[in-house]
């Protein structure tokens, strides 16, 4: 099916915030953790934060680790304003968690994947 005279073309940006949406609906998260160099603290994180996916969310999250040491402007985008600092982009709502991401309770509640 081509495009028609004087039609918008959908980004790809569009189609790919869909398609995250549509894996969403699916049980699917998709999660960022900022950190700040190859740190204890951020260690401490990445690991935390990496085995409460594999234990809690097995095969429908997608994890990007992020070094704003390395590539500031991603802080400065996601308004980042400490480090470690884990955002849940999907499913809604966004929630910004600060800290070595050792208080696992906490973080199950916050991520939707415990009742209160």
């Amino acid at each position: 099916m081509g495009k028609k005279e004087g039609e918008e073309v959908e980004p790809d940006s569009t189609k790919e915030y869909e398609l995250a949406i549509q894996e969403t609906q699916e049980g699917q998260y998709i999660l960022r953790l900022y950190v700040s160099g190859m740190t204890p603290r951020s260690r401490q994180a990445i690991e935390n934060v990496e085995k409460i996916c594999r234990e809690h969310l097995a095969g429908r999250y997608q994890l990007e680790i992020i070094d704003i040491f390395q590539q500031p402007i991603f802080a400065k985008e996601g308004q980042i304003v400490a480090a470690p600092t884990l955002v849940k982009e999907l499913p809604p709502p966004l929630r910004k968690f600060i800290g070595d991401m050792s208080q696992t309770e906490k973080l199950l509640l916050g991520l939707d994947l415990r009742k209160k």
